[in-house]
């Protein structure tokens, strides 16, 4: 099926939704996510018409020194993992294009500090150029939640900016507080003992 051919409404129906802390690549169906103050970017190889998205929260998670665990929440990681999905499935490097979306101010943060969507929209400028990989578009930071749909075949991605309703904002930041707790936990987990005998 062309989905590219769809009106956006139509190709939602199809797309296989990415949650936060996932990602996911094809070469057919069309994926989607729903964004607040996270960030989601799309790699795309136009010779091989391969594309992936991920779903993140926040630019990097510290880990203890005995930690095995690295957090899916964090873009060090969904960058990662995305970017080497790609390669195993036959993408290039030299290749790969980029779509980020995301970053909008939808919860409050207690600090004074940079807000958590300007820091995952910073974080992604940088990592991309750094892996010389070109942002093609962006939409990010304002006061939006933002869905996103990605046909991985062709490259193309559409993003719905949303005012953010009270109920929005609220399944929103339920979302992202259940997935900020998941990296705390994960990041404070006790050490793994293994015992030989």
């Amino acid at each position: 099926m062309d989905y590219s051919k769809l009106p956006a409404k139509e190709v939602e129906r199809y797309a296989r939704n990415v949650h936060p802390g996932a990602w996911s690549i094809d070469t057919e169906l069309p994926l989607a996510t729903l964004l607040g103050s996270c960030v989601a970017v799309c790699l795309f190889d136009p010779v091989l018409k391969i594309g992936g998205i991920n779903h993140f929260m926040l630019p990097d998670m510290a880990r203890g020194k005995h930690s095995d665990i690295d957090s899916l929440l964090s873009g060090n990681f969904a960058m990662e993992a995305l970017l080497n999905a790609l390669l195993t499935r036959g993408a290039k490097k030299a290749r790969l294009q980029a779509k980020a979306f995301g970053g909008g101010t939808i919860i409050d943060t207690d600090s004074g500090s940079l807000s958590i969507g300007m820091r995952n929209a910073s974080f992604t400028k940088e990592w991309l150029k750094r892996e010389s990989i070109p942002l093609l578009s962006s939409d990010f930071l304002g006061p939006w939640s933002r869905k996103i749909i990605f046909l991985p075949t062709s490259g193309d991605a559409f993003c719905k900016r949303m005012v953010t309703n009270m109920a929005t904002a609220e399944v929103i930041a339920r979302e992202e507080r259940a997935y900020a707790e998941t990296l705390q936990q994960k990041s404070q987990a006790p050490e793994k003992k293994i015992e030989l005998f």
